[in-house]
C-alpha cells in the first residue's frame, strides 16, 4: 500500500510538473524570439495570443507558420552578377521618359528596393477571362521552338492542366527545354503521377521548396506565389491565374472567376527570365545562363510602355511590393482602384489608403462578396468599417470569384501580378508584380474595372453598420489572428 502511495506520488504529480515546466519554457523562448525580432507589433501580439489561447496547438502553429527567413540569400552573389550580365538590362534617361515626377520616384524606389531595372517600349496584352488568356497561352506553347521556362503556383490535374502538361511533352519531343516550377504546398492535392509523367517525358519539373520531414516545419509557411511563364526569350506571361479549370469555368463553387493576367514581349521579358532563374538556381538546379536564341521584339498591335518586374518575399531585406503600394497611394492625386480576393492590410497601408481617401482622393477597393476562404472573407469584412469611415468606397463583387490582385493610380501607373492585398502576400510569399508606366494600359485597365463595377455592389455606412451580430463576432475574432492568416 505505501509503495503505492510513494510511486503514485513520484510518477504522477513529477511527470505533470516536469510536462508543465517544459511547456511554460518553451513558451517563454518562443515569446522571447518574437520580442527580439522586432517584428510588427500587431503580428508579433497576434503570435503571443496564439501561443497562451491555444496551449501546445500554439507551439506547433509558430513552429510551421512563425519562423522568419529575411535576408536570407537566394543564390550566391557571384551566380546572382552572372544572372545580370546576361540579362542586359537597358540603361534608361528617365528624364527623356514622358512620366510624371510621381512615376519617377516609384520607378527609383523599385530600383532601390531590389536593383529592378525599368525596361522601355514593351506591348501589354491585358486578358480578364480564363478562356482567351489560355488560348492565347496555349498557341504560344506550341510555337515554342527553343525554351519555355514555367511558374505556377497551382498546377492541377484537371482539363486545362493535363492539356497544357501535353503541350509541354510535345514540344520537349520536338527538342525544345522545357523546365516547370511548381509549388509544393500550392499543389499538395494533386497526386505526384501527374509530375511523375512529365519527369518521365524528360520535362525538368521539381516543386518548390518540397515539404516533407524533417524539413515541413520550416518549409511549409513559404509558398511560391509566382504564375511567370517565359516562351523563347521573347514571351512572358505574368499575373494571377493559376493552370486550373476554374480559372476558366469557376469551378464547383462559383459562377466564374474573374482574373487579370498579362501577355508581355519586349526587353522586361529578361526580367521575367532572370526571376525564373533565381528560382531555379535556388531550387539546386544549375544556374542558367546565356541562352543565344533570345530575341525580344515589341508587337506593333499592342501599347507600348514601361514596366518593371519587381520580385518579393521572405527572404527580401524590405517588403518590395508592399513598398511600392505604400508610395503609390501616398503619391495618388486622382485615384487608387483597387481590385483583390483579400483585403488584409497592414497598418501602414491602411492608413495611406484612409490619408487619400481623407485628401477626397478616389479611393475604391473591390472584393468578391465570398471568397474561396471563408475565414479570410471575414478577416477581409473586418476591414470594411473603418475604411468606410474615411471615405474609402468599397465594392462588393457579385458575379463569382474575383481573383485579380490590381492596382490604378492616377492616368499612367499600373500594378498586376500574384500579390493579394494581405499580409500573407506581404511578408511570407515570393510573389513577382510588375509596374507598368502607360496612360493607354491605364485606360484600358480603367476600362475593366469599370465593367466589373456594373456586377458589383456599392457598400454604404449605413448597410454595413446593420450587418448581423454573429457575422461581426465572427470578424473580430477572425481579425485577431489576420496577421498570421
Amino acid at each position: 500500500m505505501m509503495f503505492e502511495v510513494v510511486s503514485s506520488y513520484f510518477n504522477m504529480p513529477w511527470v505533470y510538473y516536469t510536462f508543465l515546466c517544459i511547456y511554460f519554457a518553451t513558451t517563454v523562448t518562443i515569446i522571447g524570439v518574437i520580442l527580439s525580432e522586432n517584428r510588427n507589433p500587431v503580428k508579433s501580439l497576434a503570435w503571443v495570443t496564439v501561443l497562451f489561447l491555444l496551449p501546445i496547438v500554439g507551439i506547433i502553429l509558430y513552429l510551421f507558420f512563425g519562423r522568419s527567413i529575411k535576408n536570407k540569400r537566394m543564390i550566391s552573389r557571384r551566380n546572382r552578377r552572372k544572372l545580370r550580365k546576361y540579362e542586359q538590362a537597358p540603361k534608361v534617361d528617365k528624364r527623356s521618359l514622358n512620366l510624371e515626377e510621381e512615376s519617377h520616384q516609384l520607378i527609383n524606389l523599385a530600383g532601390t528596393l531590389a536593383a529592378a531595372p525599368l525596361y522601355p517600349d514593351n506591348s501589354v496584352e491585358i486578358f480578364s477571362d480564363g478562356q482567351s488568356k489560355f488560348e492565347a497561352f496555349k498557341r504560344d506553347l506550341k510555337s515554342a521552338r527553343h525554351s519555355i521556362n514555367l511558374q505556377y503556383y497551382i498546377f492541377e490535374d484537371d482539363s486545362i492542366g493535363r492539356e497544357i502538361r501535353d503541350i509541354l511533352i510535345e514540344r520537349h519531343n520536338a527538342g525544345v527545354e522545357v523546365r516547370v516550377i511548381y509549388d509544393h504546398v500550392g499543389s499538395f492535392n494533386v497526386k505526384s503521377s501527374f509530375f511523375k509523367q512529365m519527369k518521365r517525358a524528360g520535362i525538368q519539373a521539381y516543386p518548390f521548396l518540397k515539404v516533407s520531414f524533417p524539413q515541413f516545419g520550416t518549409r511549409i509557411n513559404w509558398r511560391n506565389h509566382r504564375k511567370i511563364c517565359v516562351i523563347d526569350g521573347s514571351i512572358g506571361y505574368i499575373g494571377g491565374m493559376n493552370i486550373a479549370d476554374r480559372y476558366i469555368d469557376g469551378g464547383k463553387n462559383f459562377d466564374s472567376w474573374r482574373d487579370t493576367h498579362l501577355r508581355l514581349t519586349g526587353p522586361v521579358v529578361r526580367a521575367l527570365r532572370y526571376s525564373f532563374a533565381i528560382d531555379w538556381n535556388f531550387m539546386g538546379q544549375p544556374l542558367l545562363e546565356n541562352d543565344s536564341h533570345l530575341v525580344y521584339s515589341p508587337e506593333v498591335d499592342a501599347p507600348r510602355a514601361g514596366v518593371q518586374l519587381l520580385t518579393s518575399g521572405p527572404t527580401s531585406q524590405w517588403s518590395n511590393v508592399a513598398f511600392m503600394f505604400h508610395k503609390a497611394i501616398a503619391g495618388a492625386k486622382k485615384r487608387v482602384y483597387i481590385q483583390t480576393p483579400y483585403f488584409l492590410p497592414t497598418e501602414g497601408l491602411l492608413k495611406a489608403l484612409q490619408v487619400a481617401a481623407l485628401a477626397h482622393v478616389d479611393v475604391r477597393i473591390m472584393i468578391p462578396r465570398r471568397s474561396d476562404s471563408r475565414m479570410l472573407t471575414y478577416a477581409s469584412y473586418s476591414y470594411i468599417a473603418e475604411s468606410l469611415k474615411a471615405g474609402i468606397k468599397i465594392y462588393f463583387y457579385e458575379a463569382g470569384m474575383l481573383h485579380a490582385k490590381t492596382m490604378i493610380v492616377d492616368d499612367e501607373f499600373v500594378s498586376v501580378g500574384s500579390t493579394n492585398f494581405d499580409f500573407r502576400s506581404f511578408e511570407c510569399n515570393f510573389e513577382s508584380n510588375v509596374f507598368i508606366y502607360s496612360h493607354e494600359v491605364n485606360r484600358q485597365m480603367d476600362e475593366i474595372f469599370h465593367r466589373d463595377l456594373e456586377k458589383s455592389t456599392r457598400i454604404t455606412p449605413f448597410e454595413w453598420r446593420n450587418r448581423p451580430y454573429t457575422q461581426k463576432a465572427a470578424e473580430s475574432i477572425v481579425r485577431l489572428l489576420s496577421p498570421i492568416l
